[in-house]
């Protein structure tokens, strides 16, 4: 499903640990490390593709999270026109995406990357909050950038930690795997 734009809507979830942590995820065959995502069904609501996507990339099902934040309205990104597929139509320029606070609430080994037939990711680890904004490819950085933010009054609230407004810039921006 692509809208009249050219974008594919999604949800991304970002999810916590006990410790304020966020999964990282290596996308099976690839280099890319990313948080969960994937495309919403024409008859889903947002909540629905993001419980879909959560079990079928982590195995994880609605009773073993605890939904603390969306983001509101979409956040979108370009597709590099490297990445564009022009003999499909509609063409998709890039994603819209809803994105998902979510905190775990079982332990580590309810995680399944396995779940689904088709697994997403062959690696997963924990990382600390704002790592994702600098390590995820370059093309989706301002939209991790942009959930982060939105999140991190609640992850400082729900954790009491200090995670400041903005992921700390050490580097100049570039692509990374």
């Amino acid at each position: 499903m692509i809208d009249f734009d050219g974008y594919r809507p999604n949800v991304g979830i970002v999810l916590l640990n006990a410790h304020g942590q966020v999964f990282w995820a290596r996308r099976v065959r690839r280099d890319g490390w990313q948080f969960p995502q994937g495309g919403m069904n024409t008859d889903e609501t947002p909540d629905e593709a993001m419980y879909r996507e959560l079990y079928e990339e982590t195995g994880l099902r609605a009773e073993q999270v605890e939904v603390l934040d969306s983001t509101h309205g979409w956040l979108r990104y370009r597709l590099p026109h490297r990445y564009l597929r022009r003999d499909e139509r509609p063409l998709c320029i890039g994603q819209k995406q809803v994105w998902f606070l979510l905190r775990l609430l079982d332990d580590d080994s309810a995680l399944k990357l396995d779940a689904h037939e088709t697994p997403e990711f062959d690696l997963w680890r924990w990382v600390d909050f704002w790592y994702p904004a600098e390590h995820v490819v370059a093309f989706k950085r301002a939209v991790y950038e942009r959930a982060l933010r939105h999140f991190a009054p609640r992850v400082e609230d729900v954790f009491r930690i200090t995670l400041g407004l903005a992921p700390p810039r050490t580097s100049p921006t570039r692509a990374r795997g």
